[in-house]
């Protein structure tokens, strides 16, 4: 799994805009309350607003809103705003993918390893992340001991 640093300023940004709403928020209180750079967020809010995730106002009591409630926005659908597929293979979607020989099942793989990514990210939404309450099946993998290693680094005594 790979977050890019843009998906994870966006996904922040939308967070912040979450725990205000249904009031808005400057772009530098977000850039600053996350640690987010300003030129880079305002790209990120410009493509969170061509979405309809985001809408702005300008002048005194302008900044930047959610165009709906937090409760109704997943982690994913941010997420799609910054790359596209939740899961791609060389810019395929896993389904399209084709390989030969032995290697031909490796599709099934990606396409599985794909929903276990949307069971969690489609599930969790803003909300549920101000928050800090996820849905049970989310919780219970948090739970997990396993969850919060990586793979190859041993468990600590």
């Amino acid at each position: 799994m790979r977050i890019s640093a843009r998906v994870d300023y966006a996904v922040r940004a939308a967070v912040e805009l979450a725990a205000v709403a249904p009031d808005s928020l400057t772009s530098e209180r977000i850039a600053q309350a996350q640690g987010i750079p300003a030129r880079f967020l305002q790209a990120i809010l410009g493509d969170l607003q061509h979405a309809r995730l985001v809408t702005s106002q300008r002048g005194r009591e302008g900044g930047y809103r959610l165009a709906m409630p937090p409760s109704e926005i997943s982690v994913a659908r941010v997420m799609r705003v910054e790359q596209g597929f939740l899961a791609e293979v060389h810019g395929q979607r896993p389904e399209d993918v084709e390989y030969p020989g032995a290697a031909g099942p490796l599709a099934s793989v990606w396409v599985a390893a794909r929903e276990s990514y949307r069971r969690v990210l489609e599930n969790v939404t803003l909300a549920d992340v101000v928050a800090g309450t996820m849905p049970p099946h989310v919780a219970e993998m948090i739970e997990l001991e396993s969850a919060w290693r990586s793979f190859g680094v041993p468990a600590a005594d």
